[in-house]
């Protein structure tokens, strides 16, 4: 359920890490805890630099609940790769989302 090439926060935020960047989105999980309409933080799952914003989320927003790790919201230049060591994998999290 929860895609095996990313790692996860317990917050319910993902990170699919390519070298020294990182794109980030919720998990399906956490789209299923908001309601239409609702608005809620996003909290980055690693430190970093936003380099990039997924604008054609302000458009088509349904899409987080559509394709939720397929939706990535920000990039992240990040301050230290080796920060994804605390964070889940996919087996890991579905422990956590339930």
């Amino acid at each position: 359920m929860y895609p095996a090439d990313r790692k996860y926060s317990k917050d319910h935020e993902w990170i699919l890490l390519s070298g020294a960047e990182g794109k980030v989105g919720i998990t399906d999980y956490a789209q299923k805890q908001l309601e239409e309409h609702d608005v809620a933080e996003l909290f980055a799952p690693m430190s970093g630099e936003v380099t990039a914003v997924n604008t054609a989320l302000a458009e088509k927003p349904e899409t987080v609940n559509t394709d939720p790790h397929g939706a990535w919201m920000v990039v992240l230049k990040l301050d230290d790769a080796a920060e994804a060591q605390e964070l889940l994998d996919h087996q890991q999290y579905a422990g956590v989302a339930r």
